[in-house]
């Protein structure tokens, strides 16, 4: 698509970047993705263990499920012996408890191979670093332990759950480090590691257009996501109402209504993983998807 390459495109995306945080998913992914001093420095403030260190992190790596859902995880980490998943989550939402409970049962459907005994299941931690207080208990960590109601002994199986309130921002190396994870301007981190990171997507040509890139093929995919409602919803709604009414003109009314109706709901759609994704708002998100100016007010009342 030829829209993608316009200066004023790039222009847009470019503003984008200049906005965007660690706390925003599409960002967090990048900065983090290969970089072993940046998770190092994440873990160990989060452990409280200056000694812990990282021999490998991946994002964005996807697990399949032959029976059911899979799951993308935001950046996988190790240091030899245990697995970390850490997940930035801006939506309440996207950090309930099953969440968690399903990436760590996909955590280790990835790390036993067919064959091992269970015995040799690695610890795991799922992490998740939430932009509100969604426990509500004004704490920078909540962990989550499991243990025996009649004894309150606690039953150990490896599996962990930690909660990071990145709104908890006092003058701790915790607080500090979440603090970092809503600047927009690398100049105002504590943390060298992290802002040089960060500048490097920001203000290096390279960065910047590997982030452009990125931020292209998440409008690409939004659109192509449109398309396919489109038509699908068009089928499913034609079909039914031109076989209700057994005439061509049911069919067309039902093919255009069905059409207006699958575009609404794949916009929708759209603009929130944009919103998410890119850390943008829904004005910007309309911007990259080309919404006409006539239409926005019924999205923004929508969503």
């Amino acid at each position: 698509m030829t829209i993608f390459n316009t200066p004023e495109r790039q222009k847009i995306y470019r503003d984008i970047i200049k906005k965007l945080r660690l706390i925003d998913d599409a960002f967090f992914n990048s900065c983090f993705d290969g970089d072993i001093a940046c998770m190092e420095l994440l873990l160990q403030i989060i452990f409280g263990n200056p000694q812990l260190r990282v021999k490998e992190v991946l994002t964005q790596r996807s697990v399949p499920n032959l029976f059911g859902r899979g799951v993308r995880f935001d950046a996988i980490a190790t240091d030899g012996e245990r697995i970390f998943d850490v997940e930035v989550q801006r939506d309440d939402e996207g950090a309930d408890p099953r969440r968690a409970r399903y990436n760590s049962c996909m955590m280790d459907a990835r790390e036993l191979d067919k064959g091992k005994d269970f015995r040799e299941l690695p610890e795991t931690y799922v992490i998740f670093i939430t932009e509100h207080d969604v426990w509500k208990g004004n704490r920078p960590l909540y962990h989550v332990q499991k243990s025996f109601a009649e004894t309150g002994v606690a039953f150990d199986d490896g599996a962990h759950i930690i909660y990071v309130n990145a709104a908890y921002q006092d003058d701790t190396p915790l607080g500090r480090l979440m603090h970092d994870f809503f600047c927009e301007d690398p100049d105002d981190m504590h943390y060298s590691v992290l802002a040089n990171r960060a500048r490097f997507f920001k203000e290096n040509e390279r960065g910047a257009s590997t982030m452009c890139k990125l931020i292209e093929d998440l409008v690409k995919s939004d659109l192509e996501h449109i398309l396919k409602a489109e038509v699908a919803e068009a089928e499913v709604r034609g079909e039914a109402r031109g076989e209700a009414r057994g005439e061509a003109r049911g069919e067309a009314r039902g093919e255009a209504r069905g059409k207006a109706h699958g575009e609404e709901r794949a916009f929708l759609s759209s603009i929130r993983n944009l919103m998410k994704n890119a850390g943008v708002s829904a004005e910007k998100a309309m911007d990259l998807l080309g919404i006409d100016a006539m239409a926005r007010s019924k999205y923004m009342s929508l969503l």
